[in-house]
């Protein structure tokens, strides 16, 4: 070990050397993946719809019987893997899943499937041909800011995905069991990544499994704030100029994808 001249005993400290950057080109970052066939891509949607719904189990968002999570089958497009009638969120695997026509009959399973919710789904697929999945389920949030038949307003940086960008189905029938009334929503919807229905709660949809439910997951938070800041006083609105750029940065399916991938990781490993 070297020793200064004079400092006897003194150890000399060698400088530090920074490290050399870590080239950009191996760096990971998760991005959707391309898959190969049908039937892998098939693979890949069912898995990650019962993650999803596994999360929102998780997250309290089962309600009795009462929610769905669907997504389109890749190679027949008019039929959409969903959660069976009354089974828990929290158990379900992508073999627990049964895969329903546009009409509701289910052609590939062995349980029921829940006619009023996917009464709704069935519409949003068929009006919204580039949608891939379709969330809505009775979260608790989402249903109180329903009761205000009010949007979103622009009051987070997460909020502002949302900046008009989501509807609001402005009318409650009951319960929904028939095909008018799907249309009806589905219409109210547009191109929108989310609607409110009045006295009702949420529905989001996304280009993915994971998309749509990031955008519910994101937009239940929103109610949740929404409703803590008007409790405490008078939220401050950001600027239209400023939620539209915050909406332009957040509010991609892409980005929706990316922010979901740490739920993803944390709840796959429970299959």
């Amino acid at each position: 070990m070297p020793y200064a001249p004079g400092a006897r005993g003194a150890a000399v400290s060698e400088p530090a050397v920074t490290p050399a950057p870590v080239p950009v080109e191996q760096l990971r970052f998760a991005m959707p993946p391309v898959h190969a066939s049908p039937g892998e891509e098939r693979a890949y949607r069912r898995e990650r719809l019962a993650g999803a719904l596994r999360l929102f189990g998780r997250y309290g968002y089962e309600d009795g019987v009462s929610g769905h999570i669907t997504a389109r089958d890749p190679e027949l497009t008019d039929c959409f893997w969903v959660n069976p009638f009354g089974a828990p969120f929290e158990d379900l695997a992508p073999q627990d899943l049964i895969l329903v026509n546009s009409e509701g009959q289910v052609v590939q399973g062995h349980f029921h499937v829940n006619q009023a919710a996917f009464a709704v789904h069935a519409q949003v697929h068929r009006a919204r041909p580039d949608v891939v999945a379709v969330a809505h389920t009775h979260s608790l949030h989402g249903r109180a800011l329903s009761t205000l038949g009010e949007l979103i307003e622009p009051i987070t940086q997460e909020a502002c995905a949302f900046y008009e960008a989501h509807a609001l189905y402005d009318a409650y029938t009951g319960v929904v069991v028939d095909e008018d009334e799907g249309r009806r929503i589905a219409s109210a919807l547009g191109g929108h990544k989310a609607i409110i229905l009045r006295n009702h709660g949420l529905l989001t949809v996304g280009d993915s499994v994971d998309a749509a439910a990031w955008w519910f997951l994101t937009m239940e938070r929103s109610c949740q704030v929404q409703l803590a800041a008007r409790a405490a006083g008078k939220p401050v609105r950001i600027e239209h100029r400023d939620a539209v750029a915050t909406r332009e940065q957040l509010g991609s399916d892409l980005v929706a994808w990316i922010n979901y991938q740490p739920l993803w990781r944390r709840i796959s490993r429970t299959f």
